[in-house]
């Protein structure tokens, strides 16, 4: 009797959903851990010959990838690493320190209590990243932590645009944690701590205040390390 044999959509062995899973999740935290610089070629043969799959999977997970905004196809159909918008960085910091604080203030008019659990949740770990020093993680939970802040504040179209902030920011953060060689000062994870009993408080004002102070330096940060690191103006393209 001879036994019927499963076909397989991959030359490796991952069943295809669980194929385009790992591809994504593996080129992900190393577009966002700048493991792969902005603006480098992605190239599906080649992904393909590293994952020991066939092109098809490769394909969905760079579709995935691309609606994130972390690839592009270019005019000519090249693929690459999507460039981080330096030019206009100081435009974007404008715009994510506002929503710190407008986020913020409205959580603390607006919140109910099922929130504060949600908000707590996170902060949690987001400490427990910092611990581990575990990067993807920190980025991964401070952006569902001020998200989570966001939603308390009950304006969808505040939650909108803050998600298109801080996911555009994600590789931006990243130079934030080299810059303390990914061991962050623990008064800035007390600042998260600061922000949470000015919610509770409802002093929208203190909100408000604490989280323009929390924006402020991590840009103030970020901005000193460009300047002073020429590696990273020389290795990240524009």
């Amino acid at each position: 009797m001879t036994e019927t044999k499963e076909k397989k959509t991959t030359k490796g062995p991952y069943k295809r959903g669980a194929g385009v899973g790992h591809v994504y999740q593996t080129l992900h935290r190393e577009i966002i851990e700048l493991k792969i610089a902005p603006g480098s070629p992605i190239d599906e043969l080649q992904l393909a010959a590293r994952f020991s799959m066939s092109r098809t999977p490769i394909r969905e997970a760079l579709v995935r990838l691309a609606a994130e905004g972390l690839i592009t196809t270019l005019p000519n159909r090249a693929t690459i690493v999507s460039n981080i918008d330096f030019l206009n960085l100081s435009q974007f910091f404008d715009a994510l320190t506002l929503m710190y604080r407008v986020t913020t203030r409205q959580a603390a008019a607006n919140y109910e209590e099922g929130d504060l659990a949600d908000i707590n949740h996170w902060k949690d770990l987001y400490a427990k990243a910092v611990e581990t020093r575990d990067v993807f993680e920190m980025i991964a939970t401070n952006r569902e932590f001020h998200l989570a802040i966001a939603k308390a504040g009950r304006n969808r179209y505040y939650v909108e645009l803050f998600t298109r902030l801080l996911d555009e920011g994600r590789r931006i953060l990243r130079l934030y944690y080299q810059s303390y060689n990914d061991d962050i000062p623990h008064l800035y994870v007390d600042e998260h701590e600061k922000m949470i009993k000015a919610i509770m408080n409802r002093d929208l004002a203190l909100a408000d205040k604490l989280a323009a102070e929390h924006a402020d330096q991590i840009v103030r940060q970020i901005q000193s390390y460009i300047a002073a690191d020429t590696r990273v103006n020389g290795s990240l393209a524009l």
